[in-house]
């Protein structure tokens, strides 16, 4: 579909590639409708059918890429895992990563959209931290490359955390991490900054991924992994157009694509990040992946259920109305996109008591 049901939880040329989008999108629906039908006209499901399912889709990966500059050593990883659900990382000493990306919730809140310091309530809706390793771009609006990049924001959002740099550190030392910075950071001349804490988060985030959905043994050569009704929506899914954009190992996470459904609201999506006009209402096309646990749905959470997203989907995208067999059919399909989930305890943070020395201010330790 030309967005994501998590619309639906940089470029040199985003609009370029908003073009490009709708230009291949007509030839692959037709291309995808006459591969259907002659397979159903040959009364053979077998090897034309996986054909055409290797040919768009990928097993998800067990394990994500890692940049060469943020090794994911087991001290960090242990690290970035205090920090992710750290609250002193928050204005109030109550909010953390976890708040609004939980580990044991699909890696999202289920709110429309996410509440932080105050109360204050921001503007889209919190995507999954899930795989988010795989994404191009992290954010709706892509002004994110990377983990990394990604998790310096919210840190310093005033809707968010709300702390600045200084204050993130000043806290993290005076709380009893400078010892484990030293140890995720051995070569660095100032272990605890601020840059080390987003690495950190960053390592942890990618240890949180979820192979194993009946989708990817389906990928893998085992037919019985989906019922019929799941093969049944996989080939809508395919003929319909979907395939257009969710595509992939994580059907979708790549590219803008624009979402008529958003016309008209204040969020114009990609155009604050590039000031193209052209960007106007499109956002990132989010992945598929575990779909069904991750609503409400779209970047204002306005689609409650997944039944909904389908159909708006198919109306503001594809320019058609689904039935409900067909809707029941691509909901089942996107049912076995759910992955299998590691399991992430709440660790144990570090409290020094209020008495201890504060010899990291001699260490040297700063922004």
């Amino acid at each position: 579909m030309m967005m994501s049901f998590s619309l639906l939880s940089g470029s040199s040329s985003a609009a370029a590639r908003t073009r490009l989008a709708a230009l291949i999108f007509l030839p692959l629906v037709l291309i995808g409708g006459a591969l259907g039908l002659s397979a159903c006209q040959g009364g053979e499901e077998g090897s034309e059918v996986s054909d055409r399912v290797s040919a768009l889709f990928e097993p998800l990966p067990e394990e994500a890429p890692v940049p060469e500059d943020n090794p994911m050593t087991e001290a960090r990883v242990d690290l970035g895992h205090k920090l992710y659900f750290e609250p002193k990382l928050s204005r109030s000493g109550t909010i953390s990563c976890n708040t609004c990306h939980v580990v044991g919730a699909a890696g999202v809140d289920h709110r429309a959209v996410a509440i932080g310091e105050g109360a204050r309530e921001g503007r889209r809706n919190s995507p999954t931290v899930y795989n988010a390793a795989f994404l191009e771009s992290q954010f709706w609006d892509g002004r994110a490359a990377t983990l990394e990049e990604q998790a310096k924001g919210p840190i310093q959002a005033h809707v968010e955390m709300d702390l600045t740099k200084e204050e993130a550190v000043s806290r993290l030392r005076e709380t009893g991490y400078l010892p484990l910075f030293k140890k995720a950071f051995p070569k660095a001349d100032t272990a605890l900054m601020f840059d080390h804490i987003a690495d950190a988060i960053a390592a942890f985030e990618r240890t949180l991924m979820t192979p194993g959905a009946p989708f990817d043994r389906y990928l893998e050569g085992n037919e019985a992994a989906l019922s019929t009704k799941q093969k049944a929506g996989l080939e809508l899914f395919m003929n319909s157009g979907c395939a257009g954009c969710h595509r992939g190992p994580m059907l979708g996470g790549q590219g803008y694509a624009n979402f008529s459904h958003a016309k008209g609201d204040g969020d114009v999506g990609r155009a604050e990040v590039t000031g193209d006009e052209a960007d106007r209402y499109s956002f990132r096309i989010a992945s598929l992946r575990n779909v069904e646990k991750t609503y409400p749905y779209f970047h204002d959470g306005s689609a409650k259920t997944l039944r909904e997203a389908v159909s708006v989907m198919g109306e503001s995208q594809l320019g058609r109305t689904f039935n409900e067999k067909e809707v029941e059919r691509l909901v089942a399909f996107l049912e076995s996109l759910t992955g299998e989930f590691p399991s992430v305890p709440y660790p144990k943070l570090p409290r020094r008591p209020a008495s201890s020395p504060d010899a990291d201010v001699a260490s040297g330790a700063g922004p």
